[in-house]
């Protein structure tokens, strides 16, 4: 069976304005508060109009002697009544608006080897880098995940060298695997281990461009490839956790597992198989974090 992709077998996230937005709705609200607190009455100022005086005037009768004089009051307008100045007025504080970090551009598909390793290195141990293969990263592993959704194991494209141990048996009566055969992955499952999920999964929105511009090298529409990761995991989650040893059958040079339901189960499974109980559970719950990791993002 073929390792390689079948012919039926990486976009730009849009830059986070939400915070940019924020600050200008707030200068907006902050300006419009101020404006408001700082306006003066708008009540329509009062004044005593003064009667004019007809043109025709009646004569005037005449005041007997010694009348007390009465002047006659003036008529001034009235002053407007100075708008009282609020107490204590605070004047919103205007929020500094912090320019966003200038985010490097990515290398190209083919310059990114490099840049990817270095950014792996920053999480993963000296000996847990010396098991991955640091040539063609980004397509590599598009290409064996490809694989790992539909239950393949694309050994020429794995992103991880071989175990130098070979695989060994029990012989009695009943062929079983050597549980010293399990000890093989262990240093495998700390690239799972060493890596947080949050970790895993912002790196990989972080390259998602170039991964999504691996997949379309072969032959898959931009943006597809967050289902085909979805289903690696989850075809991987479905394997099943055996109770005690599993027989095996000797074929020529290699073995097979004596019942058919363990023997018949896709190839990406019958691998995590041969990691062994403990690894297995180890790496089953590094992939439910990651999968819950990427559906709340």
């Amino acid at each position: 069976m073929s390792d390689k992709p079948e012919a039926s077998d990486v976009q730009k996230r849009p830059p986070n304005n939400n915070f940019l937005f924020a600050v200008i709705i707030l200068i907006i609200v902050v300006c419009a508060a101020a404006f408001v607190l700082l306006k003066p009455s708008d009540e329509p100022q009062k004044r005593t109009e003064v009667e004019q005086v007809p043109k025709e005037q009646p004569m005037m009768e005449l005041k007997p002697e010694n009348a007390p004089v009465i002047d006659a009051p003036s008529v001034m307008p009235e002053k407007p009544e100075k708008p009282e100045k609020p107490e204590n007025l605070e004047v919103p504080v205007q929020r500094q608006v912090e320019p966003e970090p200038e985010v490097e551009p990515l290398p190209t598909l083919d310059e990114s080897d490099a840049v990817v390793v270095a950014k792996i290195d920053e999480y993963l141990s000296d000996s847990v880098m010396s098991l991955m293969v640091t040539d063609d990263v980004i397509r590599r592993g598009v290409v064996f995940i490809d694989n790992l959704a539909k239950g393949k194991v694309a050994k020429k494209h794995t992103p991880v060298v071989q175990p130098e141990e070979k695989f060994s048996v029990n012989e009695s009566d009943i062929l079983t695997i050597n549980p010293n055969s399990y000890e093989r992955y262990t240093p495998y499952v700390k690239i799972f281990t060493s890596m947080s999920a949050a970790q895993a999964v912002r790196m990989y929105e972080e390259y998602k461009p170039l991964i999504n511009n691996a997949y379309s090298e072969i032959g898959y529409g931009d943006d597809e490839f967050d289902q085909t990761l979805t289903d690696a995991i989850d075809i991987l989650l479905d394997t099943p956790e055996p109770q005690g040893d599993l027989p095996l059958l000797r074929d020529s040079v290699t073995y097979q597992y004596a019942f058919s339901e363990w023997e018949q189960l896709p190839a990406a499974q019958k691998q995590l198989l041969r990691m062994g109980p403990e690894n297995m559970r180890k790496v089953k719950a590094a992939l439910r974090n990651i999968k819950e990791q990427l559906e709340s993002n």
